[in-house]
């Protein structure tokens, strides 16, 4: 299974973007072989390299009756089967240092969660599982900050890293992407853009985020316009009734049309570099 274009992805006007995408939560085997089937004929269609997300626990909830998994390790055997029926790789956010040893055993990329992306030793035990590590950045930190973040995996022996902005908090119930900040933290790792958590309209007084999903496009398109390497969606057959983030998500029907665009997008920025 190669995942080389993740950690080495070139930055050249021919190069494609990556997808990272799925569910925000394994809800159960069936769920997320239907998701990751749908996803991987479209991407094959389009020829996108793609990994297949799904987090085998929540662990960030507003509310202590909010959703949080279905068992770590019936969660993250479920995402060794995505990987082994669809031969993709995988991409799961762990939370703990203990996590990452678990995690590293059943999934290709484990990925840093956004309020915690400063832990060291949660980024450094990830990094020395040997996998890659997706370090997503924080809402309350700078791009120019998220070197540092970097600088923890490599210093700990792992030159597989890669940086997904997900907007920074404007307020307290609104995200904000600032576009200056891809080509500032593509001098340090591929960068992702999260377009759907980017739309998340968190502290809400029901306890449950809300979210934009009306403006993925607009946002996928202006990270593609920027230049990022890799976009990470987060789509679901039926969002209204997913257990975790629905009110971002992007419907799985509308996805091919959107990746259709953007690839075409991408073409036409690559012409004008």
């Amino acid at each position: 299974m190669n995942l080389s274009y993740i950690p080495q992805i070139k930055h050249t006007k021919s190069s494609q973007f990556f997808l990272l995408s799925g569910p925000c939560a394994i809800e159960g085997e069936e769920m997320a072989l239907r998701i990751a089937e749908k996803i991987v004929s479209i991407t094959d269609k389009l020829e996108i390299p793609y990994v297949f997300k799904g987090s085998f626990k929540k662990a960030n909830r507003s509310r202590v009756d909010s959703f949080t998994g279905i068992g770590d390790k019936k969660a993250l055997k479920i995402l060794r089967k995505v990987s082994e029926t669809f031969n993709v790789p995988t991409i799961t956010d762990i939370h703990t240092e203990q996590d990452a040893d678990m995690a590293a055993e059943y999934v290709d990329v484990l990925q840093i969660p956004a309020f915690l992306v400063r832990q060291t030793d949660l980024v450094v035990a990830a990094a020395k599982t040997g996998k890659v590590v997706n370090l997503k950045k924080g809402q309350f930190m700078s791009p120019e900050s998220m070197k540092h973040a970097v600088t923890k995996v490599t210093d700990s022996g792992n030159e597989q890293v890669m940086v997904t902005d997900r907007g920074t908090m404007f307020g307290y119930q609104d995200m904000v992407v600032d576009f200056r900040g891809i080509p500032t933290m593509k001098a340090y790792a591929p960068v992702v853009l999260d377009v759907t958590h980017s739309l998340q309209q968190p502290n809400q007084s029901s306890g449950v985020t809300g979210g934009r999903p009306d403006m993925i496009e607009t946002i996928a398109r202006a990270g593609i316009a920027t230049g990022v390497d890799g976009i990470f969606m987060e789509t679901h057959f039926d969002p209204a009734n997913a257990k975790s983030d629905g009110a971002n998500m992007l419907h799985l029907n509308h996805l091919e049309k959107l990746l259709t665009n953007l690839v075409a997008l991408r073409k036409t920025v690559n012409s004008l570099q």
